[in-house]
């Protein structure tokens, strides 16, 4: 979907296709990237990208990138052994001097459990480590005739209903609030029910009861 596509949809919606128009292109457009931004953090799986990250050497601490919304997973050190994940409150009591070993090849990782973009690795990376890590990654700024990447097609009346509710919140007389409101909910219910059917499509039970399977 580009966002010409989702705009022509809105205008449907709002009785904005007769010209002169009320709203921009410009306008639908931000709101357009705004509806986006939204649907990141309220399903941040839905922006999911896989790749080499650099870290910072000789220290636990890492960052990820700018354009990341939250860690998904760490995989590996890019083209060497895997990084597995550990708690870093069990690995406090078992190796209490691990942050100050000497730089090496990272081993595991731990989250920061209130910084979702913040990561621990042990031993800390030396010079010019990468890792293949998963993120969620924040929304490029599309232009009109730009193909989205994220979210799928799929989500094309997420998005619409998305980008509806803003253009109605600015357009609607007060009388007609409701309006916007109306599509608010389906946009929100749109991705909680995406999110729900992952239970039947990305288990091995397939949705099952698992008390009857087992």
């Amino acid at each position: 979907m580009t966002p010409t596509q989702v705009i022509t949809e809105v205008r449907r919606l709002v009785s904005d296709s007769s010209v002169p128009v009320r709203m921009s292109d410009t306008l639908l457009l931000g709101f357009v990237n705004q509806t986006l931004k939204r649907v990141a953090n309220l399903r941040p799986d839905l922006f999911s990208t896989i790749g080499d990250i650099a870290t910072t050497a000789d220290t636990t601490v890492q960052t990820m990138p700018s354009d990341s919304v939250r860690l998904v997973e760490i995989f590996s050190v890019t083209g060497g052994d895997a990084i597995t994940e550990v708690s870093r409150e069990t690995l406090d009591k078992v190796l209490p001097g691990w942050r100050a070993e000497a730089s090496g090849t990272p081993v595991n990782f731990m989250r920061h459990p209130r910084s979702p973009n913040t990561y621990f690795l042990y031993p800390p990376p030396t010079s010019g480590t990468t890792v293949l890590a998963e993120y969620a990654q924040i929304p490029t700024e599309y232009g009109l005739n730009d193909t989205i990447t994220a979210p799928s097609d799929a989500y094309f009346s997420v998005v619409v209903d998305g980008t509806t509710f803003l253009a109605a919140s600015i357009d609607d007389e007060h009388v007609n609030s409701n309006r916007a409101k109306l599509f608010l909910d389906s946009f929100t219910q749109g991705l909680a029910l995406s999110a729900g059917s992952r239970e039947t499509t990305d288990d091995e039970y397939a949705g099952l009861d698992k008390e009857k399977v087992s």
